[in-house]
This record gives C-alpha cells, structure tokens and sequence, in this order.
C-alpha cells in the first residue's frame, strides 16, 4: 500500500475526489432532512457510482452513470416489498448475483451496472427498509448519484487527462465454457451456500456471508485466484475488527468523530483497492463498524459475527470453485500467456512495418494491448506466488515466467519506440530476426491449444526493399531489441512446457 507506485498520482487523486463525493452526497441528503439511514444510502451509492464505473472514455462514464437509477431503484423496490418474505427475498437475491454476475460479459459498464444492482440489494438488507420508507431512500439515491457525477464529470474530471486502460476481452467461448457464464453459475452457488449457512448463523445478518461470497467472484478467473481472495478478504476483514474496537466503539456513533474516520475509509478503500484487496477490506470493515454505531447497533458481538460470516462467505466460494465448472490456475494462466504472445508477435510485425515506411502501422497500440494481457497473465500467476502455496518448483517455474514475459514487454516496447523514429530503415537483418521471433513465438504455442493459435496467427512479415549500406546502422538498435526478444522467447519454452510440479532446469 505505502510502496506501491502511483504515476501521476492518480491514486492519491481519485480517492481525494472519492471523500469529496461521498461527501458531498451525504450532506446534500442531510440537507434535505431524509433521515440517517437515508443519508447512509446515498453516502454509499455516491462511493460505488465513483468506485464500480470504470468505462474507458467520459462520455461513456457518463451515459452508464446515468444508467445506475434504472438498475437500482428497481432493486431497492424490490428488496423493500420482500423484505417479510424471506423465500422469495432470498429467491431474488440469487437471481441478481446471477445477473449481475452473466452481465459482466458486456464489458465495464455491464460489469458496473450488476455490482450496483447487487449492492444495492445488500444494502437494503443492511438498513431493513419498509415500502413506506421508498421515498427517502429514492431520493437520497438520485441525489448521491447526481452529487457523484457533479464531481466526477464538472468539479473534478480526473479521467480527461488520464482515461482508464480498457479491459482486455474473456475470449469466444460458449455456452457453459464462457467465461462470465461460468462464473454466473458459480457465483449463485457460493453465493447459495452462503446465504443458508449464514442465515443459520444469524437471521439478522446473514447476508454479509452473500456478500463476502459475491465480491470474491470479482476480478477473478481461476480456483487459485479465488482462493486467494477469500484468503485476502478473511485477513482484511479480522484485521478491520481488530481495529474497529478500539476506533468504532470509541465514537459510539458520535456524528462528527464518525462522518471523519469515515472519510478516512473512503479515502483508504480508494487509494489502496488498485495495489490491495486485503488493505481495502480492512477500510471496508472498519467503515462498516462506524455506520453500525451510527444506527446505534454496534457491540463486540457484532464484530465478531462478521468474521464469522466472512469464513462462511469464503468457503462458500472455495466449494464452489472446486466442484462447479472448475477452472485451474494452470489452465487460466495458459491461456492469457497464449493470448499475449499472440500479440507480442503483433507487436513485432507492426514495429517491423512501421519501419519499413508502413505509415498506417501502429506499434504502439498493439504495445498498450500487450500491457493489458500481461498485466492479466500477472494476475492469473500471482496464486502460484503466494507465500501459502505449497509447491516450491511451480512457484519458481511462475516467477522465471514472469521475469521472462516482462522482459518481453520492455523489449517490445522499446522496439516500438525505435519504429517511431523516422531515421530508422529496415534491412534483411530485421526482416530474418521477425521471422525467427515468429518462429518462437509459434515454438511456444504449439503445445497450446490448436484452436487459440489459429485464431491468432497474422501474416508473415513481408520482405521490403533493402536499404543502402549507409542507413543499415539506423536500424541497429531495433535489432538488438529483436535480438534480446528472441531470447526471452526462448527462454520460455522450458517453463511453458514442462511438467509443472517438476524442478526448473535452467540452461
């Protein structure tokens, strides 16, 4: 959290603008005399309107911004109609992690829309509203998300200078093997598990163990990914009890002590959920401490059953990630290296053309593509790295891999920089290191799935005129970035094809 870098400090800034949001939406329901558990309503639609809309342009952080009241407010209906009818409650409760979860498949802003739905529906199950309480609680929304759009869009528009990188696609897959279908049919059934053995737990809330269970699903792709999170939230949860003691018992539900350590939260939650899901469920728990003391329910008791439903949420989601539709941590991470190195490939043709005198060659697009499959392969390996995993050779096997894929990506990119330059020219040096890095690349995919490399193999490099004698040296530098490209490459055939449990033999 304190040594992660922040270029820009774009982290700094986006949860500055956070605490204003929210800020500025409770005191605006405040203002308009709602009531206490309308004004936690909008405080908490104004953080997950700034926190879930992640689209990679403004104009269209705006248009699903917009979209939010029209998934929200349905649910909030809902949930106060079933709020007497435990059996179809719970019966729609699964039915929005479903939706919420299949959403995801049209991209950030599906993704954005079935979190809010979700959440929506976990906080009126937090706050227990009646039908006649819907008109506070409606407007408290509107009035959160147009106070979150104020700020986002007019008073602090972060993302004009800085847009979100886009989310690199799940595949084509179908039917059951779809990737957000999968999860839908997992994440019911965690989320079922939860929801029966934490209402045996509590009746009262019960639905903190769905929750627990509902935002392990996110951003995850594999059984060791999963795994992981859940150990995560579990440690960020007892860690956020351990300090919700002594900080939200203190305030006992204090206005002003509260409204500022919870400020404090939201500013923790968003400047630490891009580097740390456990640090960010320590803020999240301990906020949750502070708006139970708020409503004058908090006591040790409390505290404590949170962390029971937390464990019960998390091995909800270990059962179901083992036994329904499983996915490995060896197949998913397969898979995202194939992808990448499909576009590495890319990226070294676009470079090659680019120097050649193709002006409509753009290296750096396939260069900002390849950052995303990486940073997605990351992700994926990253279970492998744990300090609890239990397999020493697969967790150097996974860290020789990483080493290998981002010199990969740095040599790619230097490349890149070199085909900008319009002093460089090709020659048949380059034109044979692009066919011998094809050739690597195509080495390492061949006991890969036939199917993914044939959706991405591209065309051979197309030899180009040879230049004078007197221009061969401008192409120098491109060579040797081809040069410590093939290398690498190579350098990852051992890992990639070899027993995976198996010691690593290096040459």
């Amino acid at each position: 959290m304190f040594t992660a870098p922040d270029p820009g400090r774009l982290r700094l800034r986006t949860a500055s603008r956070a605490v204003l949001g929210v800020g500025l939406a409770v005191t605006v329901a405040a203002a308009a005399g709602l009531g206490t558990s309308a004004a936690i309503t909008a405080g908490l639609a104004a953080l997950l309107a700034l926190f879930t809309v992640t689209d990679p342009s403004v104009a269209a952080q705006a248009r699903t911004t917009a979209l939010l009241p029209l998934v929200g407010l349905p649910v909030l209906g809902t949930a106060a109609v079933l709020h007497d009818a435990p059996f179809a409650r719970d019966a729609a409760f699964l039915a929005i992690v479903f939706a919420g979860v299949y959403a995801r498949r049209y991209g950030p802003r599906g993704n954005a829309l079935g979190i809010f739905a979700f959440m929506t529906f976990f906080v009126a199950q937090f706050l227990e509203p009646l039908p006649r309480d819907l008109p506070a609680l409606t407007a408290a929304l509107l009035l959160a998300l147009a106070a979150a759009a104020a700020v986002r869009f007019a008073a602090w528009p972060i993302e004009r200078r800085d847009p979100p990188p886009p989310v690199p696609p799940q595949g084509g897959e179908r039917g059951l093997r779809r990737p957000t279908t999968r999860q839908a049919v997992q994440a019911t059934v965690a989320c079922g598990i939860a929801l029966l053995a934490g209402q045996a737990l509590s009746d009262a809330r019960w639905y903190w163990a769905v929750g627990a269970a509902w935002w392990i699903f996110v951003n995850t792709a594999s059984r060791g990914e999963t795994l992981v999170r859940g150990f995560r939230r579990v440690l960020g949860t007892v860690l956020g009890i351990l300090a919700g003691l002594p900080i939200a018992l203190p305030a006992d539900g204090a206005l002003v002590p509260t409204a500022l350590l919870v400020a404090v939260c939201v500013f923790g939650i968003f400047y630490t959920a891009p580097v740390s899901y456990s640090w960010m469920m320590f803020f999240v728990t301990v906020m949750v401490g502070l708006l139970y003391g708020l409503l004058g329910v908090l006591d040790p008791g409390l505290l404590a059953l949170r962390v029971g439903e937390t464990l019960v949420g998390a091995l909800g989601a270990v059962v179901a990630v083992a036994l329904v539709l499983p996915v490995t941590t060896h197949a998913a991470t397969n898979a995202w290296i194939q992808r990448a190195l499909v576009c590495l490939h890319r990226c070294t043709e676009e470079s090659a053309r680019r120097i050649a005198g193709d002006a409509s060659a753009d290296p750096a697009a396939r260069v900002a593509e390849l950052e995303l499959l990486l940073g997605r392969a990351r992700l994926a390996l990253a279970p492998l790295l744990h300090p609890l995993h239990p397999h020493r050779a697969r967790k150097v096997r996974a860290r020789r891999v990483l080493e290998l894929l981002d010199t990969c990506a740095a040599r790619a990119h230097a490349l890149a920089g070199v085909a900008a330059d319009p002093g460089a020219s090709q020659d048949e040096r380059l034109t044979a290191a692009c066919r011998r890095v094809e050739e690597a690349v195509e080495r390492l995919l061949r006991q890969q799935d036939p199917d993914v490399r044939r959706r991405g193999r591209t065309p051979q490099t197309v030899p180009v005129r040879v230049p004078a004698a007197a221009q061969r040296p401008a192409a120098d530098g491109a060579l040797a970035h081809l040069y410590g490209l093939e290398s690498a490459l190579a350098g990852l055939v051992v890992p990639l094809h070899s027993e995976p449990r198996s010691p690593l033999q290096l040459t």
